[in-house]
């Protein structure tokens, strides 16, 4: 990909999603696919295939609602302590390739950044705590705080009296499809994904929005 898609001087706030774009997603496709049916199956004496079967009914029940992304939620649900139990996990939170060269830059730009995930307030603070990140952004903003996921375009009236941003000038980084028509809907000009949010997974092909593999193909060089 041409450094030209971005147009820096054009942009004066970057958004940023967490788990998929700044972080592998392969930690929480391990976490929601394999660590918790385990779990889940022992604690009720299900056989595994039994256990995924009900987990992703439920799963698809909620799937883009506020409920879906809370960790409240399903602790409650399945009778299980879910932030404890990422815990468990926590050595397989990765960050992604470039990620911290790229925030760098953001800083040296003197961009307005901020992170903004549906993730539960517990998982973004954990993933801080593992990651370090914390320090290169003015913002960390869960939509827990709202009420209202990403993939509702009522969140973006309301992030945008707080945040102060211009649509005009703000860029999106996102790895799911739904909240970038979200975005677009609302008049976010910028709007870009990733390739391959889970690094254990292929890329994906087909998407309807721009894609990079890794931030280095849209930072300046030399």
């Amino acid at each position: 990909m041409p450094q030209s898609i971005i147009p820096w001087s054009e942009i004066e706030t970057v958004l940023l999603d967490m788990d998929g774009t700044l972080l592998d997603l392969h930690f929480d496709n391990y976490f929601w696919l394999t660590h918790l049916p385990q779990v889940f199956s022992q604690k009720y004496s299900l056989d595994y295939d039994d256990a995924m079967k009900d987990l992703h009914q439920r799963f698809e029940e909620k799937r883009g609602s506020m409920d879906w992304y809370c960790l409240d939620f399903w602790t409650e649900q399945l009778q299980l302590d879910v932030v404890d139990l990422k815990h468990d996990v926590k050595h397989k939170i990765a960050i992604r390739p470039f990620v911290e060269s790229f925030l760098q830059f953001l800083r040296d730009e003197g961009k307005h950044i901020v992170l903004l995930t549906n993730a539960h307030r517990d998982s973004l603070d954990l993933k801080m705590q593992e990651t370090g990140l914390e320090g290169y952004f003015d913002q960390l903003i869960s939509t827990h705080d709202y009420g209202l996921p990403k993939e509702n375009i009522g969140l973006w009236s309301a992030l945008k009296a707080d945040c102060q941003f211009n649509p005009a000038s703000t860029l999106l980084i996102d790895d799911t499809e739904t909240v970038l028509d979200s975005a677009h809907r609302f008049g976010i000009k910028y709007l870009l994904t990733l390739s391959q949010p889970d690094s254990q997974n292929p890329k994906r092909d087909g998407l309807a929005y721009t894609a990079i593999h890794h931030f280095d193909e849209i930072m300046p060089h030399g």
